[in-house]
C-alpha cells in the first residue's frame, strides 16, 4: 500500500480527535508501544510508551536514550479539524421534519458543509463513569442549501451559523440522542455527556489522471498526524536522543484546554520521563535546552484559480515536498536555527523543501508551534505539507507529498548533528 492510500485509510478510521488517538494507539500497540495511565507511576526503564488525554496523544521512545542525560526530538501536530458539532439541546421540528441543531467548530468553511451526506461521531460519557467512542458512518444528516429560486440575488446567500446550519435527519418525531444511543448499544438514560461532531461519509480517495492527489476530509491536520506517526515508527535510533510525537486537540479553537498545546501535557510527559530516569529539575532544563520540536501543520499550496492571494515570491506546489513556514511576527515559531535543523533533515532524506510566507496584506493564521514553544521553552520550527481547500469539508493534497513529508519528519527525528 502506498503512503497516500494508507493516509486515506487512517483518515476514514478517524472522524474525530478521539478516533485519531484510537487509530494511532492501535498502530503504536502493533509496533510494540505500551499505553501509560497518567495516574500510574511512570515507567522507569527505556522503552516505547504513549499516553492519551482525551483527544490528545503523546508517544515517546527512550530505547536509545535510557538515562537522564537526554535530548528530545519532537514532532507536534493537532488532531482536531473544523466541522459542525451537535448542540447540547439539539432536537427541533420544522417544516414537518426532524431537525438537529448544529454549530460550527473552529474556522469551518461553512458553505462546503452544505448539501453533503454527514455521519456523526465522537464520544459519550456514561453513567458508570466510562467513555464510549461513537462512529456512525452513515448518511443520516444533511444541511440543505436554499434553492436558488428563493434567493433574490440568484446566488448563494450568506449562511448564518445560528439559523442556517440545522440538519434534517427524519420525517417524524423522536429524540436524536435516543437514535445515537441505540446505534451505540447503550441506554439513552445512561448518557450523561457527549462530544459529537459531523463528518462527510464519502470515503477518502486518490484522484486525478494518475492518482496524483488525495481527496479527503480532515487533512488539516490528520496529514501531519499520519506522517508524524509513521515517522516515529520508522525513525532510526540515535544515541542519546528520545523521539516524541505530540498530537494535541483544540488547535482550531486556540489550544487553551487541559489537553491543548497551551496545556502542560507535553512538558509533563518530558519532565516525568527525565525524573523516572533518575534526573532532576536541572537535568530536565538541560534536556529542554538541547531539544528541538518540528511543529507540523498543513500549509497553503498556491491556488491555480487564485494565485493573486499568495505571496508572489513564495509559490508552493502540490507534490513539491514539505513546507517551511516563516512569519516575522511569529504567527509561526520558525527562526533561522530551527529552519537549519529542518533543512538538514530534508537534505538527509533527499526531500525537496519549499518555503512559505503569507502575503503581508492578509492576516496570517497560526498553529501549535508558537504556543508549545512558549510553554516548553524548546526551539521550534513550523513545517507542513501543502494542500488546497483548507478548512473545507473536503480537502486536497498531493499524493507524493505524503511520503515526502513522512521521510522528512523521520529524518528530523534521527539527527546527524
Amino acid at each position: 500500500m502506498t503512503a497516500a492510500a494508507d493516509l486515506c485509510t487512517f483518515v476514514d478510521h478517524s472522524p474525530t480527535p478521539f478516533h485519531v488517538c484510537a487509530t494511532a494507539a492501535e498502530r503504536l500497540g502493533a509496533a510494540g508501544w505500551t499505553k501509560v495511565d497518567e495516574t500510574a507511576p511512570w515507567p522507569t526503564g527505556p522503552g516505547k510508551w504513549f499516553v492519551i488525554r482525551g483527544g490528545s496523544l503523546v508517544a515517546w521512545n527512550t530505547e536509545a536514550a535510557p538515562g537522564a542525560d537526554v535530548r528530545f526530538r519532537v514532532v507536534g501536530g493537532h488532531t482536531d479539524s473544523p466541522n459542525l458539532r451537535l448542540k447540547q439541546h439539539h432536537d427541533v421540528e420544522a417544516g414537518g421534519l426532524g431537525v438537529v441543531a448544529l454549530e460550527p467548530y473552529g474556522g469551518a468553511w461553512i458553505h462546503s458543509w452544505l448539501d453533503r451526506d454527514l455521519g456523526i461521531a465522537g464520544r459519550l460519557a456514561l453513567r458508570d463513569g466510562s467513555l464510549k467512542l461513537v462512529h456512525i458512518d452513515e448518511p443520516v444528516l444533511r444541511v440543505p442549501q436554499l434553492a436558488i429560486h428563493l434567493s433574490a440575488e440568484k446566488k448563494s446567500i450568506e449562511v448564518d451559523p445560528q439559523r442556517h446550519l440545522n440538519a434534517i435527519w427524519n420525517t417524524g418525531s423522536g429524540r436524536f440522542m435516543d437514535w445515537i444511543a441505540e446505534k451505540s448499544e447503550v441506554r439513552a438514560d445512561d448518557v450523561l455527556g457527549f462530544e459529537l461532531m459531523t463528518h462527510d461519509v464519502t470515503p477518502s480517495a486518490l484522484i486525478g489522471a494518475r492518482e496524483e492527489f488525495v481527496s479527503a476530509g480532515r487533512l488539516d491536520n490528520q496529514g501531519t498526524c499520519f506522517s508524524g506517526l509513521q515517522a516515529l515508527l520508522s525513525a532510526e535510533p540515535v544515541d542519546g536522543v528520545a523521539t516524541v510525537l505530540a498530537l494535541f486537540d483544540h488547535e482550531e479553537i486556540g489550544s487553551t484546554s487541559e489537553r491543548g498545546a497551551g496545556s502542560d501535557l507535553l512538558l509533563t510527559v518530558l519532565e516525568r520521563t527525565v525524573l523516572a530516569a533518575g534526573g532532576g529539575r536541572d537535568e530536565l532544563h538541560r534536556a529542554i535546552a538541547a531539544s528541538v520540536c518540528a511543529s507540523g501543520d498543513m500549509a497553503h499550496a498556491t491556488h491555480p484559480n487564485h494565485a493573486d492571494r499568495h505571496e508572489p515570491l513564495h509559490q508552493i506546489a502540490l507534490g513539491g515536498g514539505p513546507v517551511l513556514k516563516v512569519n516575522v511576527n511569529l504567527r509561526y515559531a520558525t527562526d533561522a536555527a530551527g529552519a537549519a535543523h529542518f533543512q538538514r533533515a530534508c537534505d538527509a532524506a533527499g526531500v525537496p523543501l519549499q518555503r512559505y510566507e503569507h502575503r503581508a496584506d492578509l492576516p496570517c493564521g497560526s498553529t501549535i508551534g508558537p504556543l508549545s514553544a512558549a510553554r516548553t521553552g524548546m526551539l521550534t520550527v513550523d513545517v507542513g505539507a501543502p494542500q488546497l481547500a483548507m478548512h473545507s469539508a473536503r480537502e486536497v493534497m498531493g499524493s507524493d507529498d505524503v511520503d515526502l513529508y513522512t521521510r522528512a519528519l523521520a529524518a528530523f527525528l534521527s539527527p546527524t548533528t
